[in-house]
């Protein structure tokens, strides 16, 4: 245990509302600096995956989406959510088969990341899949419409630079597989 480390009193949960990917957990604890108690939001969900497919080209699949949060399409690299009972790798190369339609027998895993460590307590796995090739239609889910993007890693870049492509989780795994843009970093 750290000095850093709050003391944990008690937890609660919330079910007023239906966040569906998330648990609203309500933790007690003691700052050990002053001793005072307080109240924080931990969102709880299963792990994450995010997958950089390079097909045999090496072009990158890459997805469009709607996105809630920000109210608009987002350019993207495919990911989901880990089910009960897989680990990371089935689930990366299921959400790759579903969301795009692709297959890849030659998979390198890539790290894990926090996606948001200050009220979320999973993990994303990034995963490299090479060679992929298209093996039938996309699967989705009810809620789900995707449009499927091969990109080289060149349009990548640019997509980057130019702000078309920042959704953080993705911007990571792609970031483990190509050098997306120079030093310092300055959006044009």
């Amino acid at each position: 245990m750290s000095e850093l480390d709050w003391e944990h009193l008690d937890s609660r949960y919330d079910d007023t509302a239906d966040l569906m990917l998330f648990e609203k957990r309500i933790d007690r604890l003691r700052n050990p600096r002053n001793d005072m108690v307080f109240e924080r939001l931990v969102l709880e969900s299963t792990d994450w995956v995010n997958m950089v497919a390079l097909d045999v080209q090496r072009r990158c699949v890459m997805i469009r989406q709607y996105r809630f949060g920000v109210g608009y399409t987002t350019l993207e690299t495919p990911g989901g959510m880990v089910d009960p009972g897989e680990d990371s790798f089935t689930a990366a190369s299921r959400e790759l088969r579903e969301e795009t339609g692709y297959v890849s027998s030659k998979w390198t895993y890539l790290g894990a990341v926090e996606p948001n460590p200050a009220f979320h307590n999973h993990l994303c796995h990034h995963w490299l899949a090479e060679d992929a090739t298209v093996d039938h239609a996309q699967d989705l889910g009810e809620g789900e419409m995707i449009n499927v993007e091969l990109m080289s890693e060149d349009e990548v870049r640019r997509a980057v630079v130019n702000g078309e492509l920042k959704h953080a989780l993705a911007l990571s795994a792609l970031a483990r597989v190509y050098q997306l843009w120079p030093l310092p970093f300055v959006h044009k």
